[in-house]
């Protein structure tokens, strides 16, 4: 019998159907996709020069042609001049060919040190294995008979030469032109779409509108404004990028002193737009110069240290930093889109990786159906602190629990760790614990860890707590005595509320979750000026905190009371109603409501702010 499939099953199966058609279609057609994606992003460049046109009373399609026909011009004439000094360039070369020719052959045969005496033994031994693997036949040689020896036949056929014909202009002109037709031809196609792309867009993105649909329109109105805000984001970054890398390459030759060091810095400043490639190529143009023109081997050596090093530091951490930040993909999805981009669109897809997978982080944000790319490429934590601190403890890893929660610590107070990380911990362990799908074995690590965790942090705190302060910083005379409302997760949460408390300098009392609880509390003596509080995690927690409730009131009925459902999302209001007819003095859903209800009864919080601890450094198992 075939199993049918889920909803999740089917939907992600056609959710992969549509990538690998999406991916199949921009691989096929990337002789299109291509220029439309290079004057897109030329759209976002030339975009803001274009609205600044037509608010001077311009019209669009005369801003766009201007702006368009203007960056050529601008392009056009920077590219002149540098292929100008890289002529002159080339012309100054037989000055230095005395240099050139003595670091050639002092590559191709090293005379001194360790290398040449290697050089010469290897061309030594090359020698001997030569003549004692052919031998060699004197001409005139006679055998031990006095006969001649006949001369060795050639073993193959001879060596036929083709002569091409003679090259005519014509031909000539055309094998020297043809290279750079097909790169004119694409930036011609790239410059119409600009140009229609720039006059019709605020047409194109009405029809993108209307083909999405109405009912959709606020959704693809925020996905476009975001894309387009970290489009943008990125090509500025990349712009300051590049030309901070330019200026700082340009002032190092120069001060090693490489010709024309401006020229390679702007040289530099452009090729860094092709990721991973650009920067190697611009680094060797002036170290062969280096090598041309000086005769010692250190000028070169700084050069190629000065490009590593700045390539190194901006690769490594400027960019990373700069571009995860403020595009919001993780360094690692950058890299891997890159080489995904690269192999689809080859160099193309090197310099368009960063904005396309842009637009797929926007598209993961803002479609549900693609929320994994979201996911996989964004920046943002993957897992939250909760999260991240029960899977360590699934894994029985208390050290990296440890180090989860001193990183929360860092900068989040003690309250809010208990409050936003501990408390749902433990929510999710009860949740699990009552499906069944947690074993004893974990259950067991998992309370344990807390617990430890929790009294390190009440001997390095004794008399302090991460609280903000409220009160005068003193307590009133009356006790707080915490009580669990069943099973060890309320009574985690009991003892972190009477931390809490002591560490203000309060009388606290915190019960175990026992048999003989209702003998231990007559033993304390409730007194009108105490307060009972009960802690309990649901899901199933009113049933049995109602019966707890009903007994305290029935024995003690002048002693306050309250009820902490820790996370309880709902109304405390009807939370209370449902106390009836034990109805509690208050029920609160935090522990810092809870400190804020003790606080006007009389316990305030501390004045000093203590330093958080650090648990990884000590590890008690």
């Amino acid at each position: 019998m075939i199993r049918p499939q889920s909803p999740s099953e089917s939907s992600s199966l056609r959710t992969l159907g549509i990538l690998v058609a999406v991916t199949a279609i921009l691989y096929l057609a990337r002789e299109i996709l291509i220029p439309l994606a290079f004057a897109i992003t030329l759209t976002f460049i030339l975009s803001p020069a274009v609205t600044w046109l037509t608010k001077m009373h311009f019209g669009r399609a005369i801003a766009a042609l201007a702006v368009v026909v203007i960056s050529v011009l601008a392009a056009g004439g920077i590219g002149l001049v540098i292929f100008n000094q890289l002529i002159q360039i080339v012309n100054e070369l037989p000055v230095y060919q005395d240099n050139i020719h003595n670091k050639l052959q002092a590559i191709r045969a090293p005379s001194k040190g360790a290398l040449g005496r290697a050089t010469e033994n290897v061309r030594e031994l090359g020698k001997e294995l030569s003549n004692a693997e052919i031998p060699t036949v004197e001409p005139g040689a006679k055998d031990a008979a006095g006969r001649r020896k006949p001369q060795p036949e050639p073993s193959g056929p001879l060596a036929v030469q083709v002569v091409p014909e003679p090259v005519t202009e014509f031909q000539y002109l055309r094998e020297l032109t043809q290279p750079f037709l097909a790169p004119l031809a694409t930036l011609g196609i790239v410059l119409i779409f600009t140009l229609f792309l720039l006059i019709e867009q605020d047409d194109l993105r009405n029809r993108l509108f209307h083909l999405a649909g109405l009912n959709r329109l606020n959704i693809m109105t925020q996905a476009l404004e975001d894309a387009t805000r970290r489009v943008s984001r990125y090509l500025m970054l990349q712009f300051l990028v590049n030309a901070c890398f330019g200026i700082l390459s340009g002032i190092g030759l120069y001060l090693i002193g490489i010709p024309y060091a401006a020229l390679w810095g702007t040289v530099a400043a452009i090729l860094r737009i092709v990721p991973y490639v650009g920067s190697p190529i611009a680094g060797l143009l002036p170290l062969l110069l280096s090598l041309a023109v000086f005769d010692k081997w250190m000028p070169p050596l700084l050069v190629f240290l000065l490009f590593i090093t700045l390539e190194l530091v901006t690769a490594n951490l400027l960019e990373p930093w700069l571009y995860g930040t403020h595009t919001g993909i993780s360094s690692l999805a950058l890299l891997l889109t890159t080489v995904f981009w690269a192999a689809l669109w080859g160099p193309a897809g090197l310099i368009l990786a960063t904005p396309l997978t842009v637009c797929l982080v926007v598209l993961g944000r803002h479609v549900p159906q693609f929320s994994f790319l979201h996911v996989l490429l964004g920046d943002e934590q993957a897992l939250s602190s909760e999260a991240q601190l029960y899977q360590r403890l699934l894994a029985m890893d208390d050290r990296g629990a440890r180090v989860v929660i001193d990183k929360y610590l860092i900068d989040n107070p003690l309250l809010q760790l208990y409050d936003s990380v501990i408390i749902p911990t433990l929510s999710i362990v009860e949740r699990d614990r009552r499906k069944g799908t947690l074993d004893p074995e974990r259950e067991e690590f998992i309370f344990l860890s807390i617990r430890e965790m929790l009294g390190e942090i009440a001997e390095r705190n004794h008399r302090a707590s991460n609280l903000d302060q409220v009160g005068d910083g003193s307590l009133g005379a009356g006790r707080v005595l915490c009580i669990p409302s069943k099973d060890e997760s309320d009574e985690i949460t009991a003892a972190m509320l009477a931390q809490l408390l002591e560490s203000a300098g309060g009388i606290v009392l915190s019960f175990p979750t026992d048999s003989k609880l209702q003998r231990m509390i007559h033993l304390v003596g409730p007194t009108e000026s105490d307060v009972f509080f009960i802690s309990a995690l649901p899901p199933f927690a009113f049933m049995r905190t109602r019966a707890v409730c009903s007994h305290l009131q029935r024995r003690f009925p002048k002693t306050k009371l309250v009820v902490g459902i820790w996370g309880f999302s709902g109304d405390t209001t009807r939370a209370v109603q449902r106390f009836q007819p034990s109805r509690p003095d208050a029920v609160v859903t935090s522990l810092a409501a809870a400190i804020a209800w003790l606080a006007n009864f009389g316990v305030s919080r501390p004045s000093v702010e203590p330093d958080a601890p650090t648990l990884v450094q000590q590890d008690s198992r």
